[in-house]
């Protein structure tokens, strides 16, 4: 990694990309890694979830474009899908022994870049700029904008009362069932990223990865003027399922989905989906429930999604791409 961190991208002016992807989370940062690999970097944009961001021992972390930029760079914590590989955790430590609540666990260097995006934030630079500075030193082409510049906390309200931050449900509380309900309004109440509504008029194709529909994919699409701005862009919109044979692969939506009226299925995100895209991908597991998808007026692919193995990222990545341009040619 270049130490040249403080050299944050110009977020005044922005190549035009043709792919654009909605994203947050594992599942996200992993088909992102396979369509790096069959589409050109610097042609790819992420709009990526800042509803998990928090402050934890004095640094703004921001978990998914975290996980993001880790991934496509290659130094991931494969074990966790967090983290990067091989840090250290003397700074937690050292607090746990002075008495602090360590349960969020960052590592050493991943909390020097979180320092970083605090110190360069202090001084004036937008989380975008951060971002860019952060893929830049980490050897990376791709653009990933937040999906807003503001705050946009999501919380979780449980059954037995309980209203929580993402994290503290996912991590500390490890993600129970009994959800209630998800609440977006901090994302409802804010304004679109920088060059995020360019980005999506300029996109030939939107992607949306197979992220959890709940608090990845759905703080994005609470902001005013982002669902707008898809359905304005003419591209073709293609989702991959981020559930296979009736479970997520990773994460808790099958506790999240239900408290949204949506069944834990392909077919449950689909539907979910409905008003907005235009072709889904799904798993060959999933294959029965093509006819009842496509009767949505969605058109479907079948591959296999679970990308534990090498070549499946790719793969699946060259079959959403051929999804959308299908439908973009079936529109011209």
């Amino acid at each position: 990694m270049t130490s040249e961190l403080t050299q944050a991208a110009d977020a005044t002016s922005r190549k035009a990309r043709s792919v654009v992807a909605l994203a947050g989370g594992v599942g996200a940062a992993r088909f992102l890694k396979g369509l790096m690999q069959v589409h050109p970097q610097d042609d790819l944009c992420a709009i990526v979830n800042t509803g998990d961001d928090a402050n934890f021992y004095g640094v703004q972390v921001c978990p998914d474009l975290d996980i993001i930029t880790y991934t496509l760079s290659g130094q991931i914590n494969r074990t966790h899908g967090y983290g990067l590989e091989g840090d250290r955790f003397d700074l937690l430590q050292t607090l746990e022994e002075l008495g602090h609540d360590t349960w969020f666990r960052l590592g050493d260097r991943d909390y020097a870049n979180c320092l970083h995006r605090t110190l360069q934030r202090q001084a004036g630079k937008s989380l975008r700029e951060v971002a860019a500075s952060l893929t830049e030193a980490f050897g990376l082409d791709i653009e990933l904008l937040p999906m807003s510049e503001a705050p946009c906390p999501t919380f979780i309200e449980l059954n037995d009362g309980r209203r929580m931050h993402f994290e503290n449900y996912l991590i500390q509380e490890r993600s129970p069932a009994g959800v209630r309900a998800i609440d977006l309004s901090a994302a409802q109440q804010a304004r679109p990223g920088d060059g995020v509504l360019e980005a999506l008029e300029q996109a030939q194709s939107i992607l949306i990865c197979p992220s959890n529909p709940a608090v990845s994919i759905g703080p994005i699409l609470a902001i005013p003027g982002i669902r707008e701005a898809i359905a304005a862009s003419g591209a073709p919109v293609v989702a991959v399922s981020p559930i296979i044979a009736g479970a997520p692969v990773k994460g808790p939506a099958h506790h999240l989905l239900p408290a949204l009226g949506v069944p834990v299925s392909a077919l449950g995100v689909a539907q979910l989906y409905q008003d907005w895209v235009d072709g889904f991908v799904l798993d060959n597991l999933d294959a029965a429930l093509v006819p009842e998808i496509e009767a949505l007026g969605i058109k479907t692919a079948v591959c296999e999604t679970l990308m534990s193995k090498p070549g499946v990222d790719s793969q699946l990545a060259k079959t959403a791409l051929a999804l959308a341009a299908s439908l973009r040619k079936s529109t011209t």
